[in-house]
């Protein structure tokens, strides 16, 4: 679709290759234990084990976007007003106490603050990871690395998923549900050291405590003190938004290419044991899919040099695979399920990073978060959808049907027109 083609490479000037290999390195540890979850695979039979249909279910995945709905933007705002890394530490944490919470006192009240303690910490850290990064990059004039860096950190993440999801197996076998939540949550606290190693310098922006000057610089007329910095960041980056097209555009990519398959991905146990599955065989369908979604992180970077209509074609692939996969009936539909995975993972980590090249303010993090806020609410529609369908078809079927929108979407970029270049010397973003 145009949009793979509608900014020029960024500029930047040689990186310092050490504070560059350390970032690199931190990161990709801290994405890799961040998602080495055991439960993730099987959270939703855990569930079942308990009792809930899938109806609630459903409502526990609102609960969860709901959460992520009332946090996003104001963490986002958070982030750019205090430490970022801080921030980063938290969120795992708060996984923690949630995981803790499903396994040694499951019902449904606990579930639902599980979800919300995960809603919590996961939009603790949406925008304030990526902003960090990209400004880190910046900094060492490696901007143009970002796609590459942030695919294969996703590429880590999807690879510790699969990992986890693999080892989720023979574990529950034998250890039952109280040893993957066990795993689950020892995982999370070396997750939170890591992030306290991530290197943060704040290039003159706002810190946690803005002094006296710059606050009175900044914020003219709104008072002093970190409530007035707060709300002139919020400000800042809705301001961006609205007054820049581009970014505009890029945010709206973003939250279209990350809904579907990210709300989707959660019915994939459920889509599993409804082929027959075993509880214990369940991990390594779901294993097929994560390999999908690993290998769609990798080749994103060479995927940002698509033009509009091979992307379109492989939007348009993808979707189709992902209605024709589920509706098999089979676990050789997990295969094609693998495949649209990889599309739009793909898709994804490209949209993340036009957008972090389309934002100039120093509001980063409150714009990143504002397409988690978007991703959020058309999720919890998503989930909305799914859980009142699911008393009339199954999961095959409800697979397909959340497929149209995404082959809708490709047909409609396979028919724009490649934009025309820019002048010479043409704002890029």
């Amino acid at each position: 679709m145009q949009f793979f083609a509608s900014f020029p490479p960024v500029r930047s000037r040689p990186p310092d290759d050490r504070p560059l290999r350390r970032l690199e390195r931190t990161l990709l540890v801290y994405a890799g234990l961040k998602d080495l979850i055991l439960l993730y695979p099987v959270y939703a039979l855990l569930f079942a084990e308990h009792g809930l249909t899938t109806g609630e279910i459903s409502s526990l995945f609102i609960l969860w976007s709901v959460t992520g709905l009332v946090v996003e933007v104001p963490s986002g705002a958070l982030a750019d007003l205090v430490s970022r890394r801080l921030l980063l530490v938290a969120g795992p944490l708060l996984k923690a106490v949630g995981f803790a919470l499903w396994v040694f006192a499951p019902s449904y009240g606990t579930f639902a603050l599980g979800f919300v303690l995960w809603g919590t910490g996961s939009a603790l850290r949406s925008g304030a990871l990526e902003a960090l990064v990209y400004e880190e990059l910046e900094r060492l004039g490696a901007a143009s690395r970002y796609t590459r860096l942030i695919g294969r950190s996703a590429a880590v993440a999807a690879m510790a998923t699969a990992t986890a999801t693999a080892a989720a197996a023979p574990v529950l076998a034998r250890g039952g549900f109280t040893a993957l939540g066990l795993a689950s949550v020892a995982v999370c606290l070396p997750a939170a050291a890591v992030a306290v190693l991530l290197p943060e310098h704040r290039d003159g922006r706002r810190s946690a405590v803005p002094d006296t000057d710059t606050t009175t610089h900044s914020h003219t007329g709104t008072g002093t003190g970190t409530g007035s910095a707060y709300l002139a960041t919020l400000k800042e980056g809705l301001g961006e938004v609205r007054a820049s097209p581009s970014v505009r555009r890029a945010l709206l990519m973003t939250v279209l290419l990350t809904t579907v398959w990210e709300a989707l991905d959660e019915y994939v146990p459920l889509l599993a044991a409804e082929t027959g599955a075993a509880p214990y065989e369940v991990p390594f369908l779901v294993l097929t899919v994560w390999v999908g979604v690993t290998l769609g992180s990798l080749v994103a970077g060479r995927a940002e040099r698509l033009g509009a209509r091979a992307s379109g074609l492989a939007l348009a692939a993808g979707a189709s695979a992902m209605a024709v996969g589920p509706l098999s009936g089979g676990p050789g539909g997990f295969l094609l399920l693998a495949l649209a995975f990889l599309v739009f993972q793909t898709a994804e980590v490209v949209a993340g990073a036009r957008l972090q090249a389309a934002i100039t303010g120093p509001s980063r993090a409150t714009v990143t978060s504002l397409a988690g806020l978007g991703t959020e609410v058309s999720t919890l529609m998503v989930y909305a959808v799914y859980g009142a369908a699911s008393g009339y078809a199954g999961h095959g079927p409800l697979f397909a049907l959340a497929a149209v929108p995404c082959l809708a979407a490709a047909l409609v970029a396979l028919r724009r027109r490649r934009p025309s270049p820019k002048p010479s010397g043409a704002q890029g973003r």
